[in-house]
């Protein structure tokens, strides 16, 4: 490899991290912005950019740079899924003082000023090919920066409505933001929707959707986020929780589901933040054996597990034992590794 095609290459690799970086942060950006022109704009510069990472990376094996291993992250990424695990590892910061409207508002200007350095690059890699006469890695980071440009000129558009959002919500008391309209609420529904149609179905049909729903491990976390961020005492799966103590608390937290427990724990957090009440939804907290888990009857689980494998049954009788103790779901747990 030449002098000048090393040059070239590093500054194509640094563009291709800033890529892969920014397809994390878009997909968790999206995750919690509800639905309208600044979504829609995410949206579209999201498939933008995971194109702009496929050329960069084929430009760089052009090049004689074998493939990023990081690459393959850009396919769970373009799930459904990781737009639900983007949520749950983002900065979604709603209960610690945070608004809605205020959290959109930093996220564009966050966005602004990362297209602004990748508008840098692409132009410093246009002409440092140009100087070296690589046309083709010149007219690509060309092309790619016309992109950011054009992303730039939305996102510069939408923040004065986000501002003014920020206003109405923290001067004059008007709240818009509706975490149910979100990116992440809107993929947890259709995750759902698959899971519960599988578990109704008999057959192959709901063995292939039950499978492909395991994979998608965090859900219901992440769908606690959504909810919980604005819970109050009514939507609380205990009843009267304001006037019960610590203890009687703890004991009612195993029969919750992931979903109810993380309601729970926003509303603690933001009301008497007991550390006893919220070191044992932590010690609850965790992943369900599969997503929808909870949601299912006894019947339900039965039948699941009938068709599953012996660490599907390992999973759900731990699970059980630690929270809803359903003899039922736990003696065909107990069943199932015998048969395989």
């Amino acid at each position: 490899m030449t002098a000048a095609e090393q040059k070239i290459v590093q500054h194509l690799n640094v563009a291709h991290a800033t890529e892969l970086a920014l397809v994390q942060t878009l997909q968790a950006h999206i995750a919690m912005t509800p639905r309208g022109s600044y979504r829609s704009g995410l949206e579209k510069h999201l498939a933008e950019t995971r194109e702009h990472a496929e050329r960069v990376q084929t430009r760089l094996g052009e090049l004689g740079v074998g493939r990023n291993p990081v690459q393959a992250g850009l396919g769970v990424v373009e799930s459904v899924a990781g737009q639900i695990l983007a949520l749950a590892k983002g900065p979604f910061d709603l209960l610690r003082g945070t608004s809605g409207e205020e959290k959109l508002l930093k996220n564009a200007r966050d966005e602004c000023a990362t297209e602004g350095l990748e508008i840098a690059a692409y132009t410093a890699i246009e002409r440092l090919a140009r100087g070296v006469g690589d046309d083709q890695t010149a007219k690509l980071a060309a092309a790619i920066k016309k992109d950011e440009q054009r992303m730039l000129d939305k996102l510069l558009g939408e923040i004065p409505k986000l501002a003014d959002a920020v206003v109405r919500a923290e001067v004059e008391g008007d709240r818009s933001y509706d975490p149910t309209t979100t990116g992440a609420a809107d993929a947890l529904r259709e995750v759902e929707s698959a899971a519960r149609s599988g578990a109704r179905k008999a057959g192959g049909r709901s063995k292939s959707a039950a499978r492909q729903a395991r994979k998608v491990p965090g859900v219901a976390q992440a769908e606690g986020e959504v909810k919980g961020a604005l819970a109050d005492e009514s939507d609380l799966a205990i009843p009267d929780y304001g006037k019960k103590k610590v203890d009687q608390i703890a004991s009612e937290l195993p029969k919750l589901s992931q979903i109810e427990l993380a309601k729970v724990d926003a509303y603690e957090r933001k009301n008497d933040n007991r550390s006893t009440v919220l070191n044992r939804i932590e010690s609850l907290r965790g992943d369900e054996p599969w997503p929808g888990y909870d949601e299912l009857s006894v019947d339900e689980v039965r039948a699941a597990l009938s068709e599953g494998r012996s660490d599907d049954a390992e999973r759900v009788r731990d699970y059980e034992r630690r929270h809803k103790g359903r003899s039922g779901v736990i003696e065909a747990a107990e069943r199932e590794p015998a048969r395989s």
